[in-house]
């Protein structure tokens, strides 16, 4: 008989060879166009519009978006839940945010702080990668005993590891300023141009990680490690190096906050703005970078409705605070039971899948032949 090979098999066998699919623009490398095209579009009509509170939100909207990104790149990729990811984010904030301030500010704000780490002065960008490379350095130190853990073991050591990272930046004062706000001083950064160009990098970078060899082996491990273990995959070392890089992201969206937001604590960066990142890759799909990209877009324009539907019900009277995270978690829970898969269906936004989306269905008839 003649065996079909399964979409698993596929990949499991691109993987083991190292092989790259071949190239096809409007199936595979049209996502990224679309996605880019997409976001630039909204960014210059906002820009068109000069509401200054519109430019924030969607500026604001765009960091959020690389947060997210960086964290379906392990997620999804992996299967494995990373709780940690938000400390990531956090490490690169307050990274980023000392390397970038003037050494006067530094002494005057903190005067315990390190003196080594109060002579540092670098430019915007250098200090922003700086902070991600500090981010990708920790990860890298701690990561490698943990990815041989999956399923609930490892999800509750990443937990654990949030716990740890958090305790450490709430309450290292030499460092930063303990739980009181650390404040960057000087004017906002982050523009809406900065964000944008950061997230046309990184849309286009976890995209073609996702479809690179190392892609497609992190994902045959989630599929099935014992498989990818017998087929000469060293499922520790890709989860190592997805788990690494992405956490170089997570640094790279912290210090884009916080030289926007210009005043950070260690509670910014804990279970809240996890519980965001995760309603967004789970109501988008984490199976997919589309998923990542309209699940952050979805999730924002519901949370910035809600919270004005909150203001006008709070100022007739009616206490409506905390209405919005309750929504989005039912929003969420709704997902997980009747679309487990997100919006996109763990599928890419490509050329092919819109016309396939607009191509008139066929049937076939009891001949065989099709209608």
């Amino acid at each position: 008989m003649k065996r079909n090979n399964t979409a698993d098999e596929n990949t499991l066998a691109a993987a083991s060879l190292g092989s790259r699919p071949y190239f096809n623009f409007s199936s595979k490398w049209s996502t990224v166009v679309l996605l880019v095209a997409i976001l630039s579009g909204i960014g210059v009509f906002i820009w068109w519009l000069n509401i200054p509170f519109i430019e924030d939100i969607f500026t604001s909207s765009v960091i959020t978006l690389i947060s997210v990104l960086g964290f379906q790149l392990y997620m999804g990729n992996s299967g494995i839940l990373n709780w940690s990811y938000v400390g990531y984010v956090g490490i690169g904030a307050f990274a980023s945010a000392i390397f970038s301030m003037e050494p006067s500010l530094k002494a005057m704000q903190i005067p315990i702080m390190y003196p080594f780490l109060q002579k540092l002065h670098l430019p915007f960008i250098p200090a922003v990668l700086a902070g991600a490379l500090v981010a990708m350095i920790i990860a890298a130190v701690v990561a490698w005993p943990l990815m041989r853990l999956s399923d609930a073991v490892g999800s509750i050591t990443q937990f654990a590891l949030l716990i740890v990272i958090n305790v450490l930046l709430s309450q290292w004062a030499e460092v930063t300023n303990g739980p009181r706000t650390f404040t960057l001083g000087g004017s906002r950064q982050t523009t809406i141009w900065v964000a944008l160009g950061f997230a046309i990098l990184v849309i286009t970078f976890v995209y073609y990680f996702k479809e690179s060899s190392l892609g497609m082996k992190l994902r045959t491990s989630r599929d099935d490690r014992y498989a990818a273990r017998s087929s000469g995959i060293n499922f520790v070392k890709v989860r190592y190096q997805g788990y690494v890089t992405s956490a170089f992201i997570g640094g790279l969206a912290g210090g884009l906050y916080s030289h926007y937001i210009l005043s950070i604590t260690a509670g910014s960066f804990y279970m809240s703005e996890l519980f965001k990142l995760l309603s967004m890759v789970v109501i988008g799909g984490s199976m997919s970078v589309s998923g990542a990209f309209f699940g952050a877009l979805i999730v924002t324009l519901a949370q910035q409705g809600l919270r004005q539907l909150e203001l006008g019900l709070t100022r007739s009277g009616f206490e409506a605070y905390g209405m919005s995270e309750i929504v989005v978690a039912i929003l969420m829970i709704l997902f997980l039971i009747l679309r487990p898969n997100g919006v996109t269906g763990g599928r890419e936004l490509s050329l092919e899948a819109l016309r396939n989306l607009f191509r008139p269905k066929q049937y076939t008839n009891n001949n065989g032949n099709k209608k």
